[in-house]
């Protein structure tokens, strides 16, 4: 080893160690389950009076029956549109009298509410029983509806005019052709029409229980208090008779498809990808910190310099993961001038193709290691960041002690590690590749 090599290994194995010693049992969080079934994760955090919650229950997209794409959302969205004892304008302000926010969201795999609130006992409980009216007594009411059926289908035009997002939904569409991951990209101005208020009641009603939900608190709160916030927030919801299916696995094709889509514009959109990662992967973190070397790093990353650095066939190309419960997916993105598509994507699969036979170089993945180590504190140095994360531990069911293993588990990977999981999980010849420009025609 050079003078200069074993310097820098000696500075590395300081700075992880100091960070690791400062990171420490950093977020200690607190976990229970309610009278009714659901999973509650607190961090008590008293630097500000404020108090931020998230409920997330098992109502994401891929619950939605496939006959009617977009439910999952359109619930979501109309859960502050008015309760049985209060119409839209009255919730807001409600809200606004208690300095509260409240907002709905529906993703992949949950959908909820997150709430921000004062600490101070009186505020804190109005606020509660707001959100607790809202998840418990939605009226979703019909004049509503057809309003937002009517944006929703409007943003989905917009939608449709960009590149980059058809050549994602697309994607989205070969990876996952039958599967409950690619129900919502199967959703168009006619599935949104044929929504219907009794769609909305039956959905809520089913997927909208106390045991399918995760509360994630982070404030200025005791144990006791959130313990009551907890209760109180489901207290009008009650468990139905039956369960859920489970999802099924995702099915992997033996050889990726190639779709061509014409747009026009002088840019062609490209967007290759295939399922392989689960949040309990064993290969989670030789596959993670893999991926900043080949295309998550930036401008440092190898798909940038090989791409753009060097041939000036992009403004950006990156890759990333995305794990869930069942595969999510691994995905390469860029845009490249049109008369440019095929050589573009040919470095592109070249660029994977050679860091999957061959791995990370020591350097590389000394300046990946440290850059994600040293960044992941900023990931929830915020009441409503670290509120995410208690999310998604919950409902993965991941250790209590993730954040705090996190950076101990990317600082033992090693080169070796990193080629071996890349070798065995990605296998460029069953990605899905997805052309959209006038570059289409050339990107077979």
């Amino acid at each position: 080893m050079s003078a200069e090599s074993h310097s820098r290994a000696k500075w590395w194995g300081s700075a992880v160690a100091l960070l690791l010693s400062s990171m420490a049992h950093a977020v200690t969080i607190q976990n229970w389950n309610t009278a009714n079934g659901a999973r509650v994760y607190f961090v008590e955090a008293h630097v500000n009076p404020i108090v931020d919650v998230r409920v997330d229950f098992d109502a994401g997209n891929r619950r939605e029956n496939p006959a009617k794409p977009g439910v999952s959302d359109m619930t979501a969205s109309m859960l502050d549109a008015g309760t049985a004892t209060r119409n839209e304008e009255q919730l807001r302000e409600s809200l606004a009298d208690t300095a509260s926010s409240l907002s709905a969201f529906a993703e992949l795999e949950s959908a909820g509410i997150s709430l921000r609130t004062l600490a101070r006992p009186a505020v804190r409980g109005q606020a509660v029983a707001l959100a607790a009216d809202v998840l418990a007594r939605p009226a979703f009411p019909p004049a509503i509806l057809e309003r937002e059926k009517a944006r929703t289908i409007e943003s989905l035009r917009q939608d449709e005019n960009d590149a980059g997002f058809l050549a994602q939904r697309e994607l989205t569409r070969l990876m996952y052709p039958s599967h409950p991951y690619g129900i919502n990209a199967r959703v168009s101005a006619d599935s949104l029409k044929k929504i219907t208020r009794a769609d909305l009641l039956a959905f809520w009603r089913t997927h909208y229980q106390p045991r399918y939900a995760v509360v994630s608190i982070v404030g200025d709160l005791t144990r006791p208090q959130a313990e009551r916030v907890a209760e109180d927030l489901l207290s009008g919801l009650k468990n139905q008779a039956g369960g859920l299916p489970a999802i099924p696995p995702v099915p992997v094709g033996e050889a990726g498809r190639t779709v061509t889509l014409p747009h026009p514009g002088t840019q062609t959109h490209l967007a290759l990808g295939m399922p392989v990662i689960t949040r309990d992967d064993p290969d989670y973190f030789p596959l993670l910190v893999g991926n900043y070397v080949l295309g998550g790093g930036g401008f440092d990353a190898r798909l940038m310099k090989e791409v753009r650095d060097k041939r000036g066939l992009t403004y950006g190309v990156s890759s990333a993961f995305s794990p869930y419960q069942r595969a999510g997916e691994f995905s390469i993105g860029l845009s490249t001038r049109n008369d440019q598509t095929a050589t573009a994507l040919k470095v592109t699969r070249d660029t994977l193709q050679d860091f999957i036979e061959h791995g990370p170089t020591d350097a590389e993945l000394e300046q990946a290691k440290a850059n994600i180590i040293g960044g992941f504190p900023l990931r929830f140095d915020s009441n409503r960041k670290l509120l995410g994360y208690l999310g998604v531990i919950g409902l993965y069911r991941l250790p209590l002690t993730f954040l705090d293993d996190y950076v101990k588990h990317v600082a033992v990977v090693t080169p070796s590690q990193v080629r071996d999981a890349w070798q065995r999980r990605i296998r460029p010849h069953q990605m899905a590749t997805v052309v959209v420009g006038q570059g289409a025609g050339s990107g077979n």
